[in-house]
């Protein structure tokens, strides 16, 4: 059986050593696409029966891929292609789909596409399968207590407690504390910040802005059936809950 499998990297070097590797496999057909956008069009208009999936690229990351690769009518098996830290990969080590470590060993992906072949052989039911368990897997295994955030040119460890909100800008994904503004390491994205800290008491109050909801000082109905949020920082940092998540931000403080 033929399988046909998409490269997804940002980094056309490593695109290239992927698709070398594959070559190797007379029943592998790859084709590559270079961020999260070019991988998300390919998988609903070509339908590959697996993606080889990087984590970390720039803007939309790996785990937006895989989240929206769910709604698709087509759901292809995943494997994560990734230097990611340790603790994530033994994450990914207890769900249906497999991962690679950077760089690549040829005799790793040959047991990777083994395991792909025999999901394959279970047909659709297979697939679906695979698919939620890893998602299940990835908002059970990779939430955090602590945030990593760059400081004085270290890594610091900081409790969520400590966060009065996580903000995205053009330049990076930053926690706000009561003594300054920190670029948080290893969280590309907002969304990947609210994964992570999944069970902590954060909301996504805008596109923009997570905000711990146990740092609210005061609240208000604002124009156009937002809300106005004050947070109990020292400079009295003013947030705005978009209407559209409103009705959850109630629920959550059970307004």
């Amino acid at each position: 059986m033929l399988i046909r499998a998409l490269i997804v990297d940002d980094e056309k070097p490593a695109r290239d050593e992927l698709a070398y590797l594959l070559g190797q496999h007379p029943d592998i057909e790859a084709s590559e696409a270079d961020g999260a956008d070019a991988a998300l069009a390919a998988i609903a208009v070509s339908r590959p029966d697996l993606v080889l999936l990087d984590i970390r690229m720039p803007g939309r990351d790996g785990f937006d891929v895989l989240r929206e690769a769910a709604g698709l009518p087509h759901v292809p098996l995943f494997i994560f292609v990734t230097a990611f830290d340790q603790y994530a990969i033994a994450a990914f080590e207890q769900n249906a789909v497999d991962y690679l470590l950077k760089p690549v060993a040829a005799e790793r992906l040959a047991v990777s596409l083994d395991r792909i072949r025999q999901r394959l052989a279970d047909g659709p039911a297979g697939l679906t399968t695979a698919l939620g368990s890893l998602l299940a897997g990835l908002g059970r295994g990779s939430t955090v207590s602590r945030i990593a955030v760059e400081r004085l040119g270290r890594i610091a460890l900081l409790p969520a407690a400590e966060v009065v909100l996580i903000e995205a800008d053009d330049r990076d994904v930053g926690a706000l504390t009561d003594h300054g503004r920190y670029p948080c390491h290893g969280l590309p994205t907002l969304t990947r910040a609210e994964e992570r800290l999944g069970g902590q008491p954060f909301f996504r109050a805008n596109r923009a802005v997570l905000v711990n909801l146990e740092r609210i000082a005061e609240l208000s109905p604002w124009v156009g059936g937002k809300y106005l949020l004050v947070m109990n920082d020292p400079a009295r940092t003013e947030v705005t809950v978009s209407r559209n998540r409103v009705r959850d931000f109630k629920e959550r403080l059970g307004l």
